[in-house]
């Protein structure tokens, strides 16, 4: 599962803030780790539960006082590890979302990605593509130069963000 994560992440990040200055490649790192992560446990693990993104948040904040561009780049990490447990649905099992609330064990708990089965996560993929696909329009990754600044540094046109201001000549 990775055009669900990256593409729902994306999209949920430019309708929550519309900050063209963070680095959307690592929301997308961050949308994706648990699965990666977690994957090699062969079930879920910590970064599955609110912890991993609370204490991302957290070490990211002390590891970066007086450095305000670092910080709002590495932000971006915890961020999309809040996304993560949204769009896979890990708040319905709540001993592994609150953990280490309800107990120190994980038990048996397979990936969401595993208990959803291959039909669903197919469909899923499809709508994570067209999430990407609509994100690409927005902010406009078609012209060279905008999807050149985006690869290289995460960040969109602010054009896009500021009505004010005038995107720049293709």
């Amino acid at each position: 599962m990775v055009l669900w994560f990256a593409g729902s992440a994306l999209v949920a990040m430019w309708f929550t803030f519309r900050d063209p200055g963070i680095d959307h490649r690592l929301v997308v790192v961050g949308a994706l780790l648990p699965d990666v992560v977690d994957a090699v446990s062969g079930g879920v693990w910590l970064l599955h539960t609110l912890l991993f993104p609370i204490a991302g948040l957290g070490l990211v904040m002390a590891a970066t006082v007086g450095r305000r561009l670092l910080r709002r780049r590495l932000l971006a990490i915890p961020i999309g590890g809040f996304w993560h447990l949204l769009f896979d649905g890990v708040w319905r099992d709540s001993a592994t979302f609150w953990w280490p609330v309800q107990g120190f064990s994980f038990g048996d708990v397979a990936l969401p990605v595993v208990e959803r089965g291959w039909a669903l996560n197919v469909v899923l993929e499809m709508v994570g593509l067209m999430a990407l696909l609509w994100i690409g329009g927005r902010f406009g990754l078609a012209d060279a130069s905008r999807r050149s600044e985006f690869l290289r540094s995460g960040r969109v046109d602010r054009s896009l963000t500021d009505p004010g201001r005038q995107p720049p000549s293709c």
